[in-house]
């Protein structure tokens, strides 16, 4: 019996190892979203500032949807976010 304990304690030790490892990648990849999410905010109310400075009245609004979209794509989605408008000013 006690050879069986043993077994199972080795196994539980190495499920629990197997388990941190996998919250600390997904505590990675949730804060590196928050902080896209963050900067992105940040680039499109600056963006549309220099904008309406410019004299063009479109903007970007921050809302949800814009906020995951740069969270999740990054730069490319802030870029997608620009181009829709100017496409949209077309």
């Amino acid at each position: 019996m006690d050879m069986k304990n043993g077994m199972l304690a080795v196994i539980g030790i190495c499920v629990l190892v197997l388990l941190i490892g996998v919250l600390r990648q997904k505590a990675e990849i949730l804060l590196n979203f928050v902080v896209r999410s963050i900067l992105g905010v940040i680039a499109i109310y600056s963006i549309n500032m220099v904008l309406a400075q410019m004299g063009i009245s479109h903007a970007v609004g921050i809302n949800p949807i814009s906020v995951l979209t740069v969270g999740s794509l990054g730069t490319g989605g802030l870029g997608l976010l620009y181009g829709i408008l100017f496409y949209n000013i077309l």
